[in-house]
């Protein structure tokens, strides 16, 4: 069909498929960091304390200490490609694109930080794409992480006259195939191990305790996760939550003093996979690589390791577009 005369520029219709992830600072230095946490510890659904206490404990205080300690942090695991989280984000944006090819235009976005939700979803519109599957690379549901991320992604659509067709991407903790994925990527890393590991730690990231008793499923999902790969491994895999932040109860058993409590208890050798995080970041890389083997060897450990994220990896990948491709029926 010809358009009218001076008729605006009409995008021919598309299928997008945004992947989102929880934010990166744009560079491991304090100035950056800071306005990373602040634009983080400002959304109410992470820290859910009233604005009114806790913006100036967050202004006064902890932008005035943290950033810097956390920069230091973030400049052991910086490579020159960026953050690891930026490029292994980025990384399965560009091959599920090679492996969608025409049937989708393939994206990622950061909830905190660059690219963010926003501009991607004010990009895609404007390419053209009229139907997009927002992808919350959480396998693990949590209101402070999928939760905000549909926030954003909701509060964007509310500007835009014309919407596009929306899909979301639920969790995905107790499917086939990341169970199947996370079983085959920690057999794999075994195996290239010149050990024998006495225990296999899983670390998921830590949330306040008060979050269960409020409804969030996360913890239960961490736990189904668990269980369903310590099934289709047939060994005991210890879980336990890392991260923890402020004075408030978080979660339990905690990360670094399930590492120090297996090594005084006479474990020598562990390895430790953190499979709530779809892509290696500073949690992992730092906390749980660098940090963690300190802890394990100074309370008596021998033997250590980290084992890596999917990432962009091909058993990854296999799985992120199955369940891609699973939530795009219909529509391709």
């Amino acid at each position: 069909m010809t358009l009218p005369i001076n008729h605006p520029p009409v995008a021919t219709p598309k299928i997008g498929v945004l992947l989102v992830n929880l934010g990166t600072p744009d560079a491991p230095t304090t100035s950056a960091v800071k306005r990373y946490l602040k634009q983080f510890l400002s959304d109410r659904r992470v820290v859910e304390i009233p604005p009114i206490i806790w913006q100036p404990i967050l202004r006064g205080i902890i932008l005035n200490t943290r950033p810097q300690k956390s920069a230091k942090a973030y400049a052991k695991v910086w490579t020159d490609k960026g953050s690891p989280l930026a490029f292994f984000t980025a990384g399965q944006a560009d091959v599920l694109q090679a492996r969608m090819g025409e049937s989708a235009d393939v994206r990622y976005a950061m909830r905190y930080g660059n690219p963010s939700v926003a501009d991607q979803l004010s990009v895609m519109k404007t390419a053209g794409c009229n139907r997009i599957l927002i992808a919350p690379m959480y396998p693990q549901y949590s209101g402070a992480t999928t939760g905000t991320v549909l926030d954003e992604a909701y509060a964007t659509l509310t500007a835009m006259r014309w919407h596009p067709a929306i899909r979301t991407l639920p969790a995905y903790h107790d499917d086939a195939a990341y169970i199947g994925s996370l079983k085959t990527s920690i057999e794999a890393s075994l195996a290239g191990l010149d050990f024998e590991p006495d225990a296999i730690v899983i670390s998921f990231h830590g949330m306040p305790e008060r979050t269960l008793q409020l409804g969030d499923p996360y913890h239960c999902h961490c736990q189904k996760t668990a269980r369903l790969l310590s099934e289709a491994m047939g060994r005991e895999l210890v879980v336990s939550f890392q991260s923890r932040f402020g004075r408030a109860k978080w979660l339990e058993p905690a990360t670094d003093d399930t590492l120090m409590r297996l090594a005084r208890e006479g474990t020598k050798k562990v390895a430790i996979f953190a499979p709530g995080f779809s892509v290696d970041c500073l949690e992992t890389l730092e906390e749980l690589a660098m940090q963690g083997h300190e802890q394990f060897e100074e309370a008596g450990g021998t033997h250590y390791a980290y084992m890596p994220c999917l990432n962009d990896s091909d058993v990854g990948m296999d799985m992120v577009e199955r369940i891609i491709r699973r939530e795009l029926a219909g529509w391709i």
